[in-house]
């Protein structure tokens, strides 16, 4: 693996969450979205230097969500999809969950480069890979259509398009594994499932002050305009830009143990935001890395894609 490059990471003023997840950069509201998955919030920034944080309270844990193309958002609730209008608006159910709300729930996604909603869920327990990866279809006016994408996961992430829409990938927090697939985006047809990247295992023995080698797991990701895929690596205190080959070009030391999601914006979208969490983590790790739970910025020379919108 190439060695950790070190950049100057800026904390966004009051961004501070549990667990940080879901950012995108809205274009037309220049503005940062994230989300608070067990404060069970969606959070706003105007600007890319950050200000005011505007939080709207859910009445339950948001896995993801992402922009609508006629206002609004779409939102991945442990009880199904929604449909919100405006910022703080009612919820409009699209997809009731299918799962038992027990032991799953939504986690990961975004939306297709052709406006279909994606998301995948995680086992609570970690005890077994019952996580599927759902994709929410509402075109045209249509009545929501879910279609079961992919299965045989723990915990849904690292979901991903590649930028000629002919390439998938999607990962399992828990395996430490990115897998990928062909993608025929019209037919919404997934075939030749490989893996992508296999991480290795967490040592039994590791914890952050043990000196014991663990590079972290896949989290969530992103892909920039030449196709590279950036994944946080949770627990590895680094991001990492892989190649569409899936070799590791660059490994990106963070101000955070516990990175989870990577996304592009800025107007040229070369402003990287990285969003964190701390729920659970020991007190001498917070101390130590205090911008735990926040959302983490830098420049990067490589733009990302523009977020795409879901279509209604």
């Amino acid at each position: 693996m190439p060695a950790q490059s070190r950049t100057m990471w800026q904390t966004l003023p009051n961004s501070l969450c549990e667990l940080g997840e879901s950012p995108f950069w809205h274009p037309h509201e220049q503005s940062l979205y994230w989300i608070d998955i067990p404060g069970r919030a969606v959070l706003r920034t105007r600007g890319a230097t950050g200000g005011e944080v505007q939080r709207w309270p859910l009445a339950e844990e948001p896995g993801c969500i992402a922009p609508a193309r006629r206002g609004g958002l779409v939102l991945a609730l442990r009880s199904g999809i929604y449909r919100a209008r405006e910022w703080g608006g009612a919820l409009q159910l699209l997809a009731p969950a299918d799962y038992d709300t027990t032991t799953l729930r939504f986690n990961d996604g975004k939306c297709d480069p052709l406006g279909r909603f994606w998301a995948g869920t995680l086992n609570e327990p970690k005890d077994q890979a019952n996580a599927t990866l759902y994709c929410l279809d509402a075109r045209a006016g249509r009545a929501p259509v879910v279609t079961k994408m992919a299965n045989a996961a723990t915990t849904a992430n690292g979901l991903g398009f590649a930028p000629d829409a002919r390439t998938v990938y999607w990962a399992d927090t828990a395996a430490h594994a990115v897998r990928a697939w062909d993608w025929a985006g019209e037919a919404n047809a997934l075939t030749r499932e490989r893996v992508f990247h296999q991480f290795d295992m967490k040592p039994a023995s590791w914890t952050p002050e043990s000196g014991v080698p663990y590079q972290g797991r896949p989290d969530g990701a992103t892909i920039d305009a030449a196709g590279d895929y950036w994944v946080a690596m949770f627990e590895g205190a680094q991001l990492l830009r892989l190649s569409p080959a899936g070799e590791v070009r660059e490994a990106i030391a963070l101000p955070v143990q516990c990175p989870t999601m990577p996304c592009f914006g800025g107007d040229d979208l070369r402003t990287l935001f990285v969003t964190s969490g701390r729920k659970g983590r020991p007190a001498a790790e917070i101390a130590r890395l205090p911008a735990s739970g926040s959302v983490i910025q830098q420049r990067v020379a490589t733009p990302g894609l523009p977020v795409a919108f879901f279509e209604d």
